[in-house]
């Protein structure tokens, strides 16, 4: 190995500097989890996709712009009625919605009762990329449709704040995503707690490093 390839650690792909994985303990998870990575996504920096999956003994990222079923992606056979996906359409929620996942009917709407249908679920999938290449991802992957739509509702905005621009005031990274859907379907508030730490240690480690390359003093986090 190169002195070039020996600074990027060969499994987030991050910087020896931003690298978490030596903090980060797998856990077995029930409900397993497939990330869907554009494959022009290029923040190797703020990208959290790779970091995110290294939190679950049963996850899988896998990167490319379609697949003909959700067999194919995930690698082995899997029931699409036994799975979700974070729905990235427009969704009526009352005013009055708690935080959590809400499932959704065929017509987009919130089920009454949510808790059968996600109790049902033996795996989730997360698109990774930016807004318009998560949006290619959904309308280049019909079978996206047979899964069972959810949507998050966090209740707050991206840890990211001024670092990544989102483009909606309720959307979060992939690992925010993961943290916060993994940790209720698998019932482990710990889960979350534990993911957003590592997070927001990768944020103030990339405020640090870019405030050194320019001279300036760390500024408080946004």
């Amino acid at each position: 190995m190169d002195d070039a390839a020996a600074e990027f650690c060969p499994d987030c792909l991050k910087s020896q500097a931003l690298c978490l994985c030596a903090t980060i303990s797998p856990v077995e998870n029930r409900v397993f989890l497939l990330i869907l990575q554009h494959p022009q996504e290029q923040d190797r920096d703020l990208g959290t996709a790779r970091l995110a999956i290294r939190y679950f003994a049963n996850s899988a990222l896998k990167v490319g712009l379609s697949w003909p079923n959700l067999a194919k992606a995930l690698g082995r056979n899997a029931d699409p009625k036994k799975w979700g996906v974070l729905y990235l359409g427009p969704a009526q929620l009352p005013p009055d919605t708690l935080r959590g996942i809400i499932a959704l009917d065929k017509a987009g709407a919130p089920l009454s009762d949510a808790a059968p249908a996600l109790a049902g679920l033996e795996g989730v999938v997360l698109l990774d990329g930016t807004w318009s290449q998560a949006k290619a991802l959904w309308w280049r992957n019909a079978w996206l449709l047979k899964l069972r739509r959810l949507v998050l509702h966090t209740g707050s905005p991206s840890l990211y704040g001024k670092l990544r621009k989102e483009p909606r005031r309720e959307s979060v990274s992939t690992l925010e995503a993961a943290a916060f859907a993994m940790s209720r379907l698998e019932q482990s508030p710990a889960l979350e707690t534990h993911m957003l730490a590592s997070f927001r240690t990768l944020l103030q480690r990339y405020r640090d490093r870019r405030n050194t390359a320019s001279g300036h003093p760390t500024p408080p986090a946004d």
